[in-house]
């Protein structure tokens, strides 16, 4: 999914947000160089590439610290007190697997990204969405071809995205894990912190290596931009029988690639995204774009 002018307010808004958090110095300079940027963009690329170039510059600027540790520590920590409840309403669920997938899309919604995720992620919003989860619809439901897919497979790449989030993907792995015990899984992360996205640190701290073998994609970009991976990390790509891609980023730099079988698992929190896929904003999305 190519850029579209609409993002580029978004974008600008995330390194003056990011600036602000962490009281950089000398911000003129830093947006000089967002702007010189910008006015030569090439708009074949994804938003989450231009992203992970603007953050790279924001952190270059501001001594290579990383923003939203602090952020990322809170929600991991959070949603890891909450598991073990969730398990058990999952494991209670008429449909355990179904279950699973609600809470694991729902918690998408921890996503420090977007313009108005200041109107969206707080403790509060996550948790009122966490406690619906189980009722929320699929408005796109691709769930039942997903369960037979998985029953085939013999490898699967699940592309995580957020912190806070990824301890609810670690249920859903841990389930695919119980009803598919020969299926090889591995869990794709961030090469390095950009916003609140996880990374190697995040899912060994979440116990993600009990159920699947952690890889890093080894870029910044938000997303998975298969052309800046890393060799191993292609290598999985491309060799797995099947892909779950998490949230929007992934949505955006995969959703024009036919040389894999991938599952969207999202919530849609852009208008822009919201009307690429055909849904209303907010909506859960479990959606097939099978390999070509």
């Amino acid at each position: 999914m190519k850029m579209h002018d609409e993002c580029i307010p978004c974008l600008v808004s995330q390194v003056i947000k990011t600036a602000h958090l962490t009281g950089a110095q000398d911000r003129e300079t830093l947006y000089r160089q967002v702007f010189a940027y910008m006015s030569t963009l090439d708009f074949n690329k994804t938003n989450p590439e231009v992203a992970g170039d603007t953050y790279a510059m924001l952190k270059k600027h501001i001594g290579n610290e990383d923003p939203y540790k602090d952020v990322r520590d809170y929600f991991n920590n959070l949603i890891l007190q909450l598991l073990p409840q969730i398990r058990a309403k999952i494991e209670a669920a008429a449909d355990p697997f179904m279950a699973a997938l609600q809470y694991a899309s729902a918690a998408n919604i921890i996503d420090f990204s977007p313009a108005h995720s200041g109107e969206l992620v707080t403790t509060e919003n996550v948790m009122e969405l966490l406690d619906q989860a189980t009722t929320l619809p699929f408005v796109i439901d691709q769930t039942k071809q997903l369960r037979a897919d998985l029953s085939h497979a013999k490898t699967l790449l699940y592309l995580g995205d957020n912190c806070g989030e990824i301890c609810l993907d670690k249920l859903l792995i841990e389930l695919i894990k119980q009803q598919n015990p020969e299926l090889q899984i591995y869990f794709g992360v961030r090469g390095a912190p950009v916003v609140n996205d996880s990374t190697e640190e995040d899912a060994y701290k979440v116990g993600m290596n009990e159920y699947a073998t952690i890889i890093s994609n080894g870029d910044i970009s938000q997303g998975t931009v298969i052309e800046h991976t890393s060799p191993v990390f292609q290598k999985i790509y491309y060799n797995a029988d099947l892909v779950i891609a998490k949230g929007q980023a992934n949505y955006e730099t995969l959703s024009d690639r036919l040389d894999q079988n991938i599952y969207f698992m999202l919530i849609t929190k852009c208008q822009v995204i919201a009307n690429d896929i055909g849904v209303p904003q907010r909506s859960l999305v479990c959606l097939n774009h099978p390999r070509k």
